[in-house]
C-alpha cells in the first residue's frame, strides 16, 4: 500500500486511533470485497481494448428498451450535444469567480426560469446532482421549514431507489420514516396518509407525480391534507409529464424536485444526470445549492450574479442549509438547450406520443394474456402481470428487447409484474416485432 506518510507517522496515527495496523482501518468491510479480483483476462494492447469496448458498445445499441423506472430512452436532437460540447461549455467549471462568467450565469438563470415555469413554482436553483439526492435535500429543507416533528411521511409509490437515498441522508437525524401504502388504483392511499398526519409529528410529506408505477397521483387531495396539517409538501415530478399535467405548484406543493435526464441526456448507464429543485420564494433562504439572479451593474447594464450560496464554504456553518457544493452545470445546460429547441408544443408532443404508444402496446399485450396490475390512470409507464413473466423477460433480453423492469425486487408483493415504459423513440415496427416474438415464439 502506497501512502504519503513515513512508517513513524503511520504508527503515531494508528496509536492515536487505537489501532494496531492499517488493515484494522478496513475491518468493517466484508473481506470478500477486499480480496484481489480473480480470473482477470490477460493484458491487451490499446487497439485490442478499443475493439473489445466497441464490440460491447455495439451490443448496447442493439437493445430496444421498453423500460423506464426513472431513466428513459428518448430522442435527443443532435444539436443538443453539438452545442454542449463547444469548448466554452464543456471545459467551464463551476463559477468561483462568478461575475466573470456571465455566459455561464446567464445559462443557469435561463435554466432556473424553465424549471420554475414547468413546476409552477416561484424560484428554482441552479440544479442538484440527481433526482434522488434532490428529494433527500428537499426532505431536509422541509424539516427546517417545519421546525418540529420527528416523522417523514413518504408514499411507497415513490421511486424505491429514491427512498433508499432518503433513508441514507436521514440516518443521523433519528427521524421516523413512515411509508404510505398504495391502493388498487396504483396511487397513494389517502386515508392511510391522513392517519399518519393527524398527530402533528410529520415534518415532511413526499409523493411522486406521476409515481414510480406511472400513475397520476391525486395531488389536489394530498395537497389539501398537507395544508390542513401544516406539513411541508414535497413533490417528485416528471419534467416531460409536466408538459401535459397541471403543475404541482397549483396543488399547494412547497418544494418540487425531479430528475432531468429525460430532457436531452442519454441514459448513460445511470449518470451523470441532473436533479432539479424548485420552491416558493418565501422558503428561498432554506433552499440548498446556489441561485443565480439578474441585476444591473453601475452603468445600468444587465448583469447576472450569484445571489445565494448556502454551503458552509461560503457562509457561516451554522447558517448553511446543505453540504451540496456545486451544481450539475453541463447537464443542466443540456436540459435548457433541449427545452429551447423543442419549445412548449414540442415538449407536449413528446409527452403525447409517449402516451399514445403506451396505449398501443398495452392493448396488444393485454390481448396476449397479460393483466393490468392497477386500475388507475397512467401516462406512458404501467405495470403488467403474467405468469412466468421473469422468464419471458430474460428470453426477450436475449433477442434484444428489454420489456420493462421486474418489480419483485422492489415490491415482493408484485411478483410476476413488469414495469413497462414507452417513449416517443419507440416505433410501431419495434412494438409489432416485440408482440410477434411473444405470440409466435414465447407464448
Amino acid at each position: 500500500m502506497n501512502i504519503p506518510h513515513s512508517e513513524e507517522e503511520t504508527r503515531e496515527i494508528l496509536s492515536l486511533l487505537g489501532l494496531s495496523s492499517l488493515e484494522d482501518l478496513f475491518s468493517h468491510i466484508d473481506p470478500s470485497l477486499l480480496a484481489a479480483p480473480k480470473n482477470l483476462p490477460d493484458p491487451r494492447s490499446e487497439e485490442e481494448l478499443r475493439a473489445y469496448f466497441s464490440e460491447l458498445a455495439e451490443r448496447n445499441r442493439k437493445l430496444v428498451c421498453f423500460a423506464g423506472a426513472g431513466s428513459y430512452d428518448r430522442i435527443i436532437p443532435s444539436a443538443v450535444w453539438s452545442l454542449l460540447e463547444r469548448g466554452e461549455f464543456l471545459t467551464a467549471y463551476t463559477p468561483y469567480q462568478a461575475e466573470a462568467s456571465q455566459g455561464t450565469l446567464q445559462a443557469i438563470f435561463e435554466y432556473q426560469t424553465v424549471i420554475a415555469e414547468l413546476t409552477g413554482m416561484e424560484v428554482a436553483n441552479a440544479s442538484m446532482y440527481d433526482g434522488a439526492s434532490a428529494l433527500a435535500e428537499a426532505i431536509l429543507m422541509a424539516r427546517a421549514i417545519r421546525g418540529k416533528g420527528r416523522r417523514v411521511v413518504i408514499s411507497s409509490s415513490v421511486n424505491p431507489l429514491y427512498r433508499k437515498v432518503v433513508r441514507t441522508y436521514l440516518q443521523g437525524y433519528g427521524d421516523e420514516i413512515e411509508e404510505v401504502p398504495y391502493t388498487q388504483e396504483g396511487t397513494t392511499d389517502i386515508e392511510a396518509l391522513e392517519r399518519l398526519l393527524k398527530d402533528g409529528e410529520a415534518h415532511a410529506l413526499a409523493v411522486q407525480y406521476p409515481n414510480f408505477f406511472g400513475y397520476v397521483e391525486p395531488l389536489r387531495e394530498v395537497g389539501e391534507l398537507a395544508s390542513r396539517y401544516e406539513v411541508p409538501f414535497v413533490v417528485v415530478a416528471d419534467p416531460v409529464a409536466l408538459a401535459i399535467l397541471r403543475p404541482p405548484g397549483e396543488f399547494g406543493a412547497d418544494i418540487v424536485v425531479g430528475e432531468g435526464q429525460q430532457l436531452g441526456i442519454p441514459m448513460n448507464f445511470g449518470g451523470p444526470y441532473v436533479g432539479f429543485f424548485a420552491t416558493r420564494e418565501k422558503f428561498v433562504r432554506k433552499m440548498p445549492g446556489r441561485l443565480v439572479g439578474l441585476a444591473e451593474d453601475l452603468e445600468g447594464r444587465r448583469a447576472f450574479t450569484l445571489v445565494l450560496q448556502t454551503r458552509e464554504q461560503h457562509i457561516r456553518r451554522e447558517r448553511a442549509t446543505s453540504n451540496i457544493c456545486t451544481n450539475q452545470n453541463l447537464m443542466a445546460l443540456a436540459n435548457l438547450i433541449y427545452v429551447s429547441l423543442l419549445g412548449k408544443e414540442g415538449l407536449r408532443e413528446v409527452a403525447r406520443q409517449s402516451v399514445s404508444k403506451a396505449m398501443y402496446l398495452k392493448r396488444a399485450l393485454l390481448e396476449l394474456g397479460f393483466e393490468e396490475v392497477f386500475s388507475g390512470k397512467h401516462l406512458w409507464e404501467f405495470p403488467l402481470r403474467r405468469e412466468n413473466s421473469l422468464s419471458l423477460w430474460r428470453e426477450l433480453l436475449k433477442r434484444g428487447y428489454m420489456l420493462g423492469v421486474p418489480l419483485e425486487e422492489f415490491y415482493p408483493q408484485l411478483k410476476n409484474s413488469l414495469l413497462i415504459a414507452l417513449t416517443e423513440k419507440r416505433t410501431r415496427e419495434e412494438m409489432d416485432r416485440l408482440v410477434y416474438i411473444l405470440e409466435r415464439e414465447l407464448l
